[in-house]
């Protein structure tokens, strides 16, 4: 291969290297791992109320996202809710904040009625999105110490007890 041949093949995996980078950062943030550290935008709840991180900080927080259509939430979902009454979550224990992707508001807030969910829930928003990061599936939870480190991810439906497990993040008090 003459020098200026080998040159021009540089230049084109050079090019190519510099192309995929500029895709693979103009698309949604790269995804939250465990030991990331996140703070929450404000989010408004389905029932109209506005969370912000201050509310949220000090104490854990499992966040799920979801959707009324996903067969693998429809599992998951109950075991959350049994997990957010077993920690006192309603009495300022674990929290729980559900984060629809449902298209319509009203399809999330009748599911979440009609299975008697008490937990928090809201719909995914951009701002969500951002500090989130790229989805890789549903349900995908997140656990987040008090400190807004995650501690746990799951992509994909729990099962009972590795729902029940995630009790260890709350704090004795809570327990």
């Amino acid at each position: 291969m003459t020098p200026s041949r080998l040159a021009g093949s540089l230049w084109h995996a050079h090019a190519r290297v510099l192309l995929f980078a500029a895709l693979a950062w103009s698309g949604a943030a790269a995804a939250l791992e465990v030991g990331d550290t996140v703070r929450l935008p404000p989010v408004q709840l389905l029932d109209g109320r506005v969370v912000t991180s201050a509310d949220l900080a000090g104490r854990p927080l499992v966040v799920e996202v979801w959707a009324s259509w996903c067969p693998f939430c429809a599992l998951q979902n109950p075991r959350l809710q049994k997990l957010y009454d077993s920690t006192g979550g309603a009495r300022g224990g674990l929290q729980v904040l559900a984060l629809s992707i449902d298209k319509d508001p009203k399809d999330a807030a009748t599911y979440m009625a009609k299975h008697g969910y008490t937990f928090a829930a809201a719909m995914d928003t951009p701002a969500l999105r951002a500090v989130l990061g790229k989805r890789r599936g549903l349900p995908e939870l997140y656990v987040i110490d008090g400190h807004g480190k995650v501690v746990q991810k799951e992509v994909g439906e729990m099962l009972e007890e590795e729902v029940a497990a995630l009790a260890r993040y709350a704090t004795p008090a809570q327990k």
